[in-house]
């Protein structure tokens, strides 16, 4: 009798002791029946307005859904500072990680490791070779950005000449895209010269150089297609040193407050805006439809706008990213 009492209380303690971890609010591996889950946002890199822009809609809408956001960047868009992030993000068992990889190849592994853990995953902005491990992927159109940035070159340099892309890294699934929509438009007028690619590596000083380099070759450079914000921040400064202004378009990808003053000076003309808000926005909602069982958008391609010093104040006016929430 006493041991059958033991063996009772043993099983209702194992019950117990179920229906506590069943009910239990902790984050990682979908056990968060709560609602109030655990978000985590580990951004390209630190500092840059697209990803603060980002957070800012990624951090209002955790706030309709009662969720709470943990935000970290690496210091430069480099995956070998990025990873470590994403291994300590994993470690605290979050209910969803919204991830800018910042290289198509070296982050898959470890995403892919965090799905497998239970961790939803929503790629933001980039992506890897093979994403089929994440409930979803949130970008702009970036191919028809970079053809855009072509167009707008286009119309201010009607009798051609030679072009240049300025970019970051190869590998990088969104500037990629981007020179590639550049190239693919240049080849369809033959008025123009495509004179290729080449890379900053996220540094503006670097870009500087490259095109104070690249205008001493080619003095007769009629456009520059610049694919993120640093690229054009350098870009604008190359020009400049090279005494090169009036003589060319600088067409820069992103909208930051720089770029806006680049705009407004006359040294850049034209930027292409992303709708980085949105994207973060779509990507918490991608991520509590995935924990929820609910139906999830595999893929969202969110929009553009081209803001030019006329429209700046106008249809371009809600375009500009933001340095904080």
């Amino acid at each position: 009798m006493k041991r059958h009492l033991i063996s009772l209380l043993a099983v209702g303690a194992v019950a117990a002791l179920a229906l506590s971890a069943c009910s239990s609010g902790g984050g990682g591996g979908g056990t968060n029946t709560s609602g109030n889950y655990k978000l985590s946002f580990i951004q390209g890199v630190a500092g840059d307005e697209f990803y603060i822009s980002m957070q800012c809609g990624i951090e209002a809408e955790a706030k309709k859904s009662g969720a709470t956001v943990n935000t970290q960047g690496p210091a430069k868009f480099d995956p070998t500072l990025q990873r470590p992030i994403v291994d300590s993000v994993v470690a605290s068992k979050p209910d969803a990680i919204l991830v800018a990889p910042t290289d198509v190849s070296a982050m898959e592994a470890p995403l892919k490791a965090a799905a497998a853990a239970g961790i939803k995953i929503i790629l933001v902005d980039t992506t890897v070779n093979d994403p089929s491990f994440a409930a979803s992927q949130i970008s702009s159109d970036n191919k028809g950005g970079g053809a855009e940035a072509f167009k707008a070159i286009q119309a201010q340099k009607p009798n051609g000449g030679k072009v240049l892309v300025i970019s970051v890294d190869p590998g990088i699934s969104t500037t990629d895209a981007r020179v590639a929509g550049f190239k693919e438009a240049a080849a369809a007028d033959s008025k123009f010269t495509y004179l290729g690619v080449q890379y900053s590596h996220n540094d503006p000083a670097v870009a500087a150089q490259l095109v104070a380099a690249a205008l001493a070759k080619d003095p007769d450079i009629v456009g520059i297609f610049a694919t993120n914000l640093f690229a054009a921040e350098g870009t604008a400064t190359g020009v400049r040193q090279a005494g090169a202004q009036g003589k060319l378009s600088i067409i820069g990808f992103d909208a930051g407050p720089a770029q806006v003053k680049q705009l407004e000076a006359g040294t850049v003309q034209a930027l292409i805006a992303q709708e980085p808000a949105t994207i973060g926005t779509d990507g918490v909602q991608q991520a509590i439809a995935a924990l929820k069982g609910q139906s999830v958008k595999k893929t969202i391609q969110t929009g553009f706008t081209v803001i030019t010093k006329d429209t700046l104040t106008t249809t371009g006016k809600n375009a500009v990213y933001k340095s904080a929430c």
